[in-house]
């Protein structure tokens, strides 16, 4: 068993990935921007780029930009709060499996304000030693940055630990930090490649197995 596992939250942990998505096309919208999902999956998921790019390319000022970002974190917040438990199936029966076994956790590209609505009713925060949430580090996934925030926190070497993904961009920051990372694709990164993963899993219910192989 690995030493310590570091989660990525959004499409692993809880099913908020359809939910974000949402809040930013709606929010673009109101700028004349169309994003697809085809779009959004190259740019954001699989590149680690900014979606706010494309309003800017349609002659949005930097003002435009944060008052379209502000409507859409606030969208967004509205959603995680009207649903009942985000998480996904299984996830706190593997989480529970683990806990003492392995410390764990979480990397995510969700403020912290997002993090926590997403987790209102999922009771996993009881789990996790550390979370790192966006305002914790400067340069966003595929940069390595948000593991090696976690790897210093935890005070671990890279070659102890694995990290859980669902998404290209995600693999890259975690293979770019120096970690073993296991892929779990969510319905909207299923499909996509994968190089360099350690495995690329069906579902959560796999997850036990393959760290018990690594």
């Amino acid at each position: 068993m690995v030493e310590a596992i570091l989660w990525d939250n959004d499409g692993v942990l809880v099913d908020t990935e359809g939910l974000f998505f949402e809040a930013t096309r709606d929010a673009l919208a109101r700028a004349q921007v169309i994003l697809t999902r085809e779009v959004y999956l190259d740019l954001v998921m699989g590149n680690g780029r900014s979606v706010f790019e494309l309003a800017e390319a349609r002659g949005s000022t930097p003002d435009d930009i944060a008052a379209i970002r502000r409507e859409r974190d606030a969208a967004y917040a509205a959603l995680l709060r009207s649903g009942p438990s985000l998480a996904i199936d299984g996830m706190a029966e593997t989480l529970q499996a683990l806990h003492g076994r392995a410390r764990m956790a979480v990397v995510t590209s969700s403020l912290r304000e997002h993090f926590e609505l997403a987790h209102r009713h999922t009771g996993m925060g009881r789990f996790f030693e550390v979370v790192v949430a966006r305002e914790d580090y400067e340069q966003s996934k595929p940069h390595p940055e948000p593991y090696l925030t976690a790897l210093r926190r935890l005070g671990l070497h890279p070659g102890r630990c694995v990290a859980i993904e669902d998404s290209e961009r995600g693999l890259t920051a975690a293979t770019r930090a120096g970690l073993r990372c296991i892929v779990v694709p969510n319905d909207l990164t299923r499909g996509c490649a994968f190089s360099g993963a350690a495995a690329v899993l069906a579902d959560s219910r796999a997850i036990l197995a393959a760290l018990g192989s690594l």
